[in-house]
């Protein structure tokens, strides 16, 4: 799988990130602090990764900073987009599950190594969920992407 990867700061939970993605055997290309030059803040470097996706020239993002709060509200403007900050596991699944999440925002203060490569199961493991319900949700979600709700 093609994977982006940002972080506007070169923590070792995002390089353990960027590690584990690769020893999954995922094709990473990273922005941010994570590549030299790049320029690392959070709005720029997650709004990079997230375009990927949206772009179709990666299946999935991850984006950090320090809370992974800006890191998902940037990756949220760019359309097509649908990023859950997740803390833990049970989360990541929701967010695959019933969110169809294509961007998962990680909080670089509190992941351990152990949460995070939780976290990173739960993500990968989740599969969309075909509920009527659910299906619509993201739907709407779509649709107010577009410019189009139902206010």
């Amino acid at each position: 799988m093609r994977i982006s990867v940002s972080s506007d700061m070169d923590e070792p939970v995002a390089r353990l990130l960027v590690e584990e993605l690769r020893s999954r055997g995922h094709d990473v290309r990273t922005y941010g602090a994570l590549q030299p030059g790049a320029d690392p803040q959070w709005a720029v470097c997650s709004e990079a990764a997230a375009r990927d996706v949206a772009a179709g020239t990666a299946d999935q993002a991850v984006v950090c900073c320090w809370t992974g709060t800006g890191a998902s509200i940037a990756a949220n403007k760019v359309p097509g987009v649908r990023a859950a900050l997740c803390a833990d596991a049970y989360t990541a699944d929701g967010a695959r599950r019933w969110n169809d999440a294509n961007v998962l925002a990680i909080g670089l203060r509190l992941t351990s190594q152990p949460v995070l490569k939780e976290i990173l199961d739960a993500w990968f493991a989740g599969t969309p969920s075909q509920d009527a319900e659910d299906l619509g949700n993201v739907a709407h979600v779509g649709r107010l992407d577009a410019g189009h709700g139902t206010a």
